[in-house]
């Protein structure tokens, strides 16, 4: 009799642990970002600057105010996306080279993280802006950079960071956005 009780107790556990529903850990995921179906720009509000352009809608203009910014700084934040680009403006005195390699150098730092850095030259419909847009893949702190001249007054030099690790897989469908967004930028800057 004993012997039943105990095979009816083994069977009954066996049977009811068969039927309960347990969870099995989740493979680590990222949330699924949702980008805008169209970029839509404004004129971004930079009275008194010596530059203006068009940004996205989604975006914030402020003036930096990062230690060591200098007059004309700005950063155009995208909240949603937890995302910066950090623009720096000098003033050509001669030292346009030095400009240029600066930006060069600044953009090489990310070297050390990146897959690899792709530069697209730019030049303005009109002829009078040049520039460098840099794609930098990888899991860089920056994943694109550019700087824009009209080689004689005016230097522009921006840098997208985001306020995450970086995870270019997880990031790509932003950087993506951003970079058009970026491209408009360099596209639409006018000089004062």
């Amino acid at each position: 009799m004993r012997k039943i009780i105990v095979i009816a107790i083994a069977t009954l556990t066996v049977t009811a642990s068969c039927n309960s529903k347990r969870t099995a850990p989740k493979p680590r995921g990222y949330y699924r970002i949702e980008m805008p179906a169209a970029h839509s720009y404004v004129s971004a509000p930079l009275d008194g600057y010596p530059y203006s352009f068009e940004v996205s809608e989604y975006a914030r203009v402020s003036a930096a105010t990062e230690p060591g910014s200098e007059p004309y700084w700005i950063n155009i934040s995208y909240p949603a996306y937890n995302a910066k680009i950090h623009i720096s403006y000098k003033h050509i005195r001669g030292n346009l080279a030095k400009f240029v390699e600066d930006a060069y150098l600044m953009t090489y730092k990310h070297t050390i993280k990146a897959d690899a850095i792709a530069a697209q030259q730019f030049e303005s419909e009109d002829g009078r802006t040049f520039g460098l847009l840099y794609e930098i893949s990888g899991n860089a702190a920056s994943n694109v950079q550019f700087y824009i001249t009209d080689s004689t007054r005016h230097f522009l030099r921006g840098a997208l960071y985001f306020n995450t690790h970086p995870n270019a897989d997880s990031l790509r469908p932003v950087i993506e956005y951003i970079t058009e967004d970026i491209r408009h930028i360099m596209l639409s800057t006018q000089w004062k």
